[in-house]
């Protein structure tokens, strides 16, 4: 149902689920609970959300802190947006580094991010269209981000200026964070 690819950082996992076209158009299963279960991916989606953005718009770098944290499976269904994950796991071998992978209406994938890891991302395309599924449901006081700039991370915005929101440009940098995870 799904080819899993492990990424370079332990436990983000690239999804790319089989997916049906013929003339009236495609059809793509994004998440079928038993195939998580036999991948071990352990989730069990409690909300669902959608975002759209602008061309150069950046959104990140979000997480939600214990005892909330949760778990995302995340999608783009129209568009395509370089998705950037930050692994904040105090005792992983990969604290502090990022995973960037494309994320298009073309090519299907998803990601699956556990607790433990910022979430963001560069829209490439007008209206690009998000979906993220989570395992908790989301709580404005465990809500928390870092800097989208704030980790050496190279964004490929090619001279064009990002659209940020006001929050995100508040967030504190990596180096001025205490993780909780």
């Amino acid at each position: 149902m799904f080819t899993v690819f492990q990424t370079s950082l332990a436990g983000l996992i690239r999804l790319e689920p089989r997916s049906f076209s013929d003339h009236r158009g495609t059809f793509v299963k994004t998440y079928h609970d038993r195939a998580f279960r036999e991948l071990d991916l352990p989730f069990e989606s409690r909300e669902e959300f959608y975002s759209t953005s602008h061309k150069n718009v950046v959104r990140g770098m979000h997480f939600q802190a214990p005892p909330v944290a949760h778990a995302k499976l995340v999608y783009c269904v129209t568009g395509a947006v370089l998705d950037v994950v930050l692994d904040l796991r105090r005792q992983s071998p990969t604290y502090g580094r990022a995973c960037a992978e494309e994320l298009s209406e073309t090519n299907r994938r998803s990601l699956f991010i556990p607790p433990g890891f910022a979430h963001g991302f560069l829209a490439l395309t007008e209206g690009a269209l998000m979906v993220y599924k989570t395992s908790t449901v989301h709580d404005p006081a465990c809500d928390q981000g870092i800097h989208w700039q704030s980790f050496g991370f190279d964004w490929p915005l090619a001279g064009a200026a990002p659209i940020l929101s006001q929050r995100d440009q508040e967030l504190p940098a990596l180096a001025d964070f205490n993780s909780p995870f």
